[in-house]
């Protein structure tokens, strides 16, 4: 069957979205229900450190501050490629599409390593329930399916469907908190808020854990041309989604640690993985209401995959577009406005990976989720600090009612304190992974990322030589005010 070029169009929807509905596609992104149980529980088992709690309690004025430069640029510049056009606009275009190249890698990472977990998740759940004995990959793959359908349809009814997830889950987590906080296993120890039991050998990983479940509330500049006021929307969103994000992982991971007991949450956490999470509901509220939790842990995993796919789309939209990817994935759907082709190639790569690393007989959860994960957090950290440097550099000379502190001092600090933990995450990449110390694994991992920059400098260095009309457009088709 031929598609007719007709069916196809070089524009996204038409502006439907406002903060309440940026709110559920970054939020979702996170997936707080999944983030907390499988990927909190998953810090716990695989840093050994207690302190948890308080490593979400210092990234989020952090985070905070990187989003008081992003939100003053997000008034300026509005494209679906987000953090390249700020940075192709601050810094110069080869930073930026060094920085595209790192973001396509690193937010296909994140989502991909979602498929792991949602297949252990599923296959699990009918093994103690059902006795049925499935492969993680048979319900990895089949949710790539459905996300890669719904991936095609109208942006906002996706948000609609991100929308009922999240409220659901969320009220499911703030129970489950309630029960551990309210029943502590060793008495009222507040032992995971001492920040003695953070600053440990190791710490760096807990940084690079608790950054990757944040991921994805940066996101909402990825949905700047189909929001109704991108100029207010994305900073307001961005802001919601870090305080409703923190407060939840503080909380909840204090509440594992209190419900478990601080002496036997790594230990709980190493041999049940996300089940230390619903262990406190089981304990506390009953088999049904655990039962309903976890079906919301698996809707929060489809909610995340959803969620980060339209955001993958988006960036292979804008780059194709531009002419940095091939033209094809420029091309959006006429009917709903939807990127089409960048939606079919994302869902092409988490095939190909996911279905490699079940044809290698690799472990879903602590290696295709987690060195996935990881490498996207690491990846996310370096952008984070390349954007914070665009928001310096494009304000320069520039006039506007910008203060000083949007403009030099709250993204400069950000830069600082971004590199020390990227610095941190690098240091303790080893245990991230959990390989030994001279494994070339610590290094593979973030050298994708390396070599993704490097890609993305050379393409940019191609076009300027070869296609310098279409170099000129990198950064600003979306809009630059």
């Amino acid at each position: 069957m031929v598609t007719s070029a007709s069916n196809f169009t070089r524009r996204l929807a038409k502006p439907r979205l406002g903060v309440i509905q940026i709110v559920f596609f970054v939020v979702a992104a996170s997936g707080p229900l999944y983030a907390i149980a499988g990927g909190i529980s998953t810090t716990y088992a695989i840093t050994g450190i207690i302190g948890v709690p308080v490593a979400f309690v210092i990234l989020a004025p952090i985070l905070a501050l990187f989003t008081v430069g992003y939100g003053v640029m997000s008034k300026h510049i509005t494209n679906a490629g987000a953090f390249y056009p700020y940075v192709a606009n601050g810094i110069g275009r080869p930073a930026g599409v060094a920085v595209s190249f790192v973001a396509v890698v690193a937010y296909n990472c994140i989502q991909i390593g979602v498929y792991g977990l949602f297949g252990w998740s599923v296959a699990d759940f009918l093994k103690q329930k059902a006795g049925i004995d499935t492969p993680w990959w048979l319900w990895g793959l089949a949710i790539l399916l459905v996300v890669g359908v719904l991936g095609a349809m109208r942006v906002d009814l996706n948000a609609k469907v991100l929308g009922v997830v999240l409220v659901l889950e969320c009220a499911t987590i703030v129970v489950i908190d309630l029960a551990g906080l309210l029943n502590p296993a060793e008495g009222n120890s507040l032992a995971p808020l001492d920040p003695g039991n953070l600053f440990v050998a190791g710490v760096g990983a807990v940084f690079a854990f608790s950054v990757a479940v944040f991921t994805g509330f940066e996101g909402a500049a990825t949905y700047g041309e189909e929001t109704r006021d991108p100029a207010r929307t994305v900073a307001r969103a961005t802001y919601v989604a870090i305080g409703l994000t923190a407060g939840l992982y503080a909380v909840s991971s204090l509440a594992m640690a209190v419900g478990v007991g601080p002496s036997q949450i790594v230990e709980q956490a190493t041999l049940n993985g996300p089940g230390v999470f619903f262990g406190i509901s089981g304990r506390h509220l009953g088999s049904t209401v655990t039962d309903v939790a976890y079906v919301l842990f698996l809707t929060s995993q489809f909610a995340s995959l959803l969620s980060f796919h339209n955001a993958v789309a988006r960036y292979f939209f804008a780059l194709g577009r531009e002419g940095v990817l091939p033209d094809a994935l420029g091309r959006t759907n006429r009917r709903n406005g939807s990127p089409i082709v960048g939606s079919l190639a994302q869902s092409v790569t988490a095939l190909i990976v996911v279905s490699g690393f079940a044809i290698a007989g690799r472990e879903p959860i602590f290696e295709l989720f987690t060195w996935l994960g990881v490498t996207a957090s690491t990846g996310v950290v370096m952008i984070m600090i390349m954007v914070s440097l665009s928001v310096i550099m494009f304000f320069r000379g520039r006039g506007g009612p910008e203060t000083v502190w949007q403009r030099v001092i709250a993204p400069a600090l950000a830069t600082v304190l971004l590199t020390a933990i990227l610095f941190l995450i690098l240091a303790n990449f080893d245990v991230l992974v959990g390989t030994e110390k001279d494994s070339p694994l610590r290094w593979i991992l973030p050298g994708l990322l390396v070599l993704a920059a490097i890609a993305g400098f050379v393409r940019s260095v191609v076009l300027r030589n070869s296609k310098p009309a279409v170099y000129a457009k990198v950064g600003g088709i979306g809009g630059i005010h």
